[in-house]
């Protein structure tokens, strides 16, 4: 214990590889991104939109609850293993997407997808907290989340990019196994387990311990509540641009290298924006920071329905993305200071849980919406329930003068 120091200087290397295995998760997202709908009709003849949306249901499910399962186990069984199970969960994924013939094949690869999601991006997060303690949390979840939503980003670029290029299938998703090798390779042979630094930090830590974990960041915690209800709601608006703003620009007659670009925009402004609003979320309030980031996600989707230019979709795109680089390592970050290191896991667990429910929450409704009553409806119900979030956020939690939530 007197060699185990926790701080992001003290223990770069290991953070900066950890950055580099969350590059590789959030790649494996990107994959599908902008090429799903396409590949949905085209491959399997499937075109309405609740059909497609079901994928992401499915992705959002096992996701949603191997979050908190991970939060749970991750003290029982260590950090490093969890991640490494969560690789040799995702090897698969890309060979079923090669080579199914039915559609239920390409919604259990999304299955595998999720739970591996689920493992991977939450011990990778909850390890990056372990090993630099409080001074640079938010910094930490900033530099995490910009790794892994940038590489959605790109993967989203390069794979609408191959899919226009040499097809829809099967090259895009060859990216996808040189991502899982390396990012299997990588977490075996080089990332180590970082219980010990959670250990270390509880000797010092004046958070008081919370009876149920579960019920408390969900219900009753003001903090810890209204910061799981934005990260569900925030996961939903993402759920519908997923799987609709794809569907919204082939209708208004975009080719898959235009859509691509928009697609990408949003993710890579959301990951480059957070190399900023990480450490902000350090210095300024986090509550204000919540509450402006979900006003403006809000604001932009209610535009969406209403553009017809191509530089009017990457305007909007832009302002989806930086409104979310302003919320996601602040709900990390805060969710990390407001409770005790020894709970923490299970905490972020239960937030993720709750977060990455609104992928199928948006997915239903906004393909339901969609089905019954429009594609533009279904959009602007989702910015509506966006604004709600955030006015939600400015009502009940609680702020700190001297220590900004």
């Amino acid at each position: 214990m007197k060699n185990v120091e926790l701080g992001l200087r003290e223990n770069m290397r290991q953070f900066i590889l950890l950055v580099i295995v969350n590059a590789f998760v959030g790649g494996m997202i990107g994959l599908e991104r902008t090429i799903f709908p396409e590949f949905a009709e085209k491959v399997f003849g499937v075109s309405s939109n609740m059909a497609i949306l079901s994928f992401i249901t499915a992705f959002g499910l096992t996701k949603a609850l191997t979050n908190y399962f991970t939060g749970r186990l991750a003290g029982r069984f260590g950090r490093k293993k969890l991640l490494v199970g969560g690789w040799i969960l995702a090897l698969p994924v890309p060979f079923l997407l090669i080579y199914a013939t039915h559609w239920h094949q390409v919604v259990f690869a999304n299955v595998l997808l999720g739970m591996s999601q689920g493992l991977t991006w939450s011990s990778t997060v909850v390890m990056k907290i372990d090993l630099v303690g409080e001074k640079n949390r938010g910094l930490a979840m900033g530099l995490n989340e910009f790794a892994g939503y940038i590489a959605v980003g790109l993967l989203a670029f390069l794979s609408g990019y191959v899919a226009a290029r040499y097809g829809i299938t099967p090259y895009p998703f060859y990216l996808g196994i040189f991502i899982a090798v390396t990012g299997l390779l990588i977490s075996i042979f080089f990332i180590r387990d970082t219980s010990v630094f959670v250990t270390k930090e509880s000797l010092s830590s004046t958070a008081v311990p919370m009876n149920n974990v579960f019920f408390e960041t969900t219900f009753t915690n003001k903090t810890l509540s209204a910061v799981t209800q934005a990260g569900m709601v925030n996961n939903l608006n993402d759920g519908m641009i997923w799987g609709l703003l794809p569907v919204l620009l082939l209708s208004r007659q975009f080719d898959a290298a235009q859509a691509g670009i928009i697609t990408a925009i949003y993710p890579a402004v959301w990951g480059l924006g957070q190399l900023f609003t990480g450490k902000m979320s350090d210095i300024y309030s986090k509550k204000n920071m919540l509450v402006i980031g979900m006003m403006m996600q809000g604001i932009a989707i209610l535009f969406l329905p209403f553009a017809n230019k191509f530089w009017t979709y990457a305007t909007i795109s832009t302002c989806i993305g930086f409104g979310t680089a302003l919320v996601y390592p602040t709900f990390l970050s805060a969710i990390a200071q407001a409770t005790n290191p020894q709970q923490r896991a299970e905490s972020i667990g239960t937030f993720r849980l709750w977060r990455d429910l609104g992928y199928a929450f948006g997915a239903v409704l906004s393909g339901f919406t969609a089905d019954v009553f429009g594609l533009e409806y279904a959009i602007l119900l989702i910015g509506i329930l966006t604004i709600i979030s955030s006015l939600i956020i400015r009502w009940r939690m609680p702020g700190s003068p001297s220590n900004p939530t």
